[in-house]
């Protein structure tokens, strides 16, 4: 019992199949355990109301008992997704819309000719694009005691606006700005970038509206 950590009606299970069976008799038979809740088609359900619900895995649990009348909790319905392909992680954010197939295909082709060329060292590649960094640190969870709050210093802070422009060998020249970036300044920090040119160089942006404004196309031939 101690080695095993067995209780005695397991024990005497154990021995009572050694004397009637012998050696065959201490070997797991098909069927013993707990029997499945789901079924295979029921657990792809599971999976589709996960993707419909995919934060509130009570709701899920809710459709369970409605459809079926079984009453999983939400820890059997995690197991279940982590059984088909499934874990818990951090969403991301997506790009609005989708340009046109055609479109789409033809600047695909267009970059890859230009890839090429970067390739042969007839180019310089480079992409551009702008990000922002808040300086207060986010509220962080912490063990508390029950009715009190750790508390943390409150302050202001600007938000800082990095314009950055890389080529795909990971060598980055970047722009910092207190201000918001606008077309101004993105035709000031490519006014900077100029001078590290010396060869045909290519710069890739989205189609941001600071990047296809009109005073970045009165530009474009400059």
């Amino acid at each position: 019992m101690n080695i095993f950590k067995i209780s005695y009606k397991t024990l005497y299970n154990w021995f009572n199949r050694w004397e009637l069976e012998g050696m065959i008799g201490l070997y797991n038979k098909p069927g013993r355990g707990s029997k499945p809740l789901f079924k295979s088609s029921q657990k792809a359900q599971i999976k589709e109301w996960a993707k419909q619900e995919p934060r509130q895995l009570k709701n899920v649990s809710q459709k369970v008992q409605e459809t079926w009348g079984i009453t999983p909790s939400t820890k059997t319905i995690k197991r279940i997704l982590k059984t088909l392909n499934m874990s818990w992680h951090r969403m991301r954010k997506g790009v609005g819309g989708t340009p046109p197939a055609q479109e789409y295909q033809e600047k695909k082709a267009q970059l890859e000719e230009l890839k090429q060329l970067d390739d042969r060292g007839k180019i310089d590649l480079y992409y551009l694009d702008e990000t922002g960094f808040c300086l207060i640190p986010c509220v962080p969870y912490g063990w508390q005691e029950i009715g009190e709050y750790l508390t943390i210093p409150s302050r202001r802070s600007q938000r800082m606006n990095v314009l950055g422009i890389m080529n795909r060998n990971n060598h980055l020249e970047t722009y910092i700005s207190s201000q918001s970036i606008n077309s101004d300044v993105v035709i000031a920090c490519i006014d900077a970038f100029f001078p590290t040119v010396d060869k045909p160089t290519v710069i890739v942006t989205d189609q941001a509206s600071i990047h296809t404004s009109d005073a970045i196309v009165d530009k474009l031939e400059e």
